[in-house]
Order: C-alpha cells, then structure tokens, then sequence
C-alpha cells in the first residue's frame, strides 16, 4: 500500500505548476506564428527589391558605358561631315592647278577654299588667337625665344607670332608660338 501511495503522489501535479508547453496559450502562438510569417515575408520582398536594383544598377552601369564608347568614337562625326565640302573644294582646286596657265584664278580659288575652312571652323567653335603685340602671358603663349626688343614699349611683349594658337569655345586648345621682346 505505501508503494500505491508513493505511486499515486508522483503522478498528481503539484498544484501551481503546468507543464512549460501548456504555459503558452494557444492565441499567443498563433501571433508570434503570423508575425514570423510576416517577418520572412518582409525580408524576402526587400531581398527581391535589392536584387532588382542591384541588376537595375548593374544594366545602367553597361548602357552608360557603352553610350560612352560609341560617344568616343563618333565624337567627331559632325566636324567632319561638315568639313567635307572643303575637302570637296580642295580637290576641285588641285585639279584646277593641274591644267591652268594663268596662276591668279588658282590663288584666288585657294583663298576662297581657306575662308571655307575658317568658316566652318568658326562654326564649330573655333577662333584664333591675337597675339603679336600683346603683353607675354604664359597662360596663353609658348615662348621660344626671348630677342632684344627694336623699342623699350616692346619689352615683355610679343614681337611675332610662329605659329597661331587658337581657342575653342573660350578654352586654349593650342598656345601660340611667341618669339618674345627682351
């Protein structure tokens, strides 16, 4: 009989205390369930919204470079198709040369060719330089040689020009040639 009792004492509960399982009602487990769903189902939509900016990123990063490229290698497209009608006249004016006797009409065919050219050039941008008798700026001149000046007022300042620079917009492209008064 003491071993029935024993037995019987072991399998009652002590009151107060249930099982650690049963602690958690059943509605809190259903929440903290529909929030772990949720959670993953959050983190996989911003997972996909990466992914698909990343490659977003990634095929803007190729368009742009290959704009780029093409860029590159048609930059001066317009500059010479608009220089083809002055290669056009320079040819009509080498073969003029071939069969003329009279050398006036030649020269003057020439020069009208190089007004064509500047022409065009200033439409692109271009402009020349003035430099002989300016004040020396090595911003804007390369001296190649410093000579004694033929007057005082024309020290520092440029004598001749050996070759012209010129701007294109407002920006040097080429620096003019200078020899400078000493």
């Amino acid at each position: 009989m003491l071993k029935k009792k024993k037995n019987q004492e072991e399998q009652a509960p002590i009151e107060g205390t249930e099982p650690a399982a049963e602690t958690v009602n059943q509605d809190e487990l259903s929440k903290l369930t529909a929030e772990l769903e949720k959670a993953k189902a959050d983190a996989a939509d911003a997972n996909d919204r990466y992914l698909r900016l990343y490659a977003e990123f990634d095929n803007f990063k190729r368009r742009t470079t290959k704009e780029r490229v093409e860029l590159l290698q048609t930059a001066g497209k317009e500059v010479i198709v608009s220089m083809l009608p002055v290669v056009d006249d320079f040819e009509r004016a080498l073969r003029a040369m071939e069969n003329a006797t009279d050398i006036t009409p030649v020269v003057e065919g020439v020069n009208l060719v190089n007004n064509k050219l500047k022409n065009v050039l200033q439409q692109k941008g271009l402009k020349e330089m003035v430099s002989k008798g300016e004040t020396f700026d090595p911003d804007l001149h390369e001296a190649i040689t410093n000579i004694p000046a033929p007057t005082d007022d024309l020290k520092g300042k440029v004598i001749d020009e050996v070759e012209k620079g010129y701007y294109l917009n407002d920006k040097v492209i080429r620096f003019a040639k200078v020899l400078v008064g000493a």
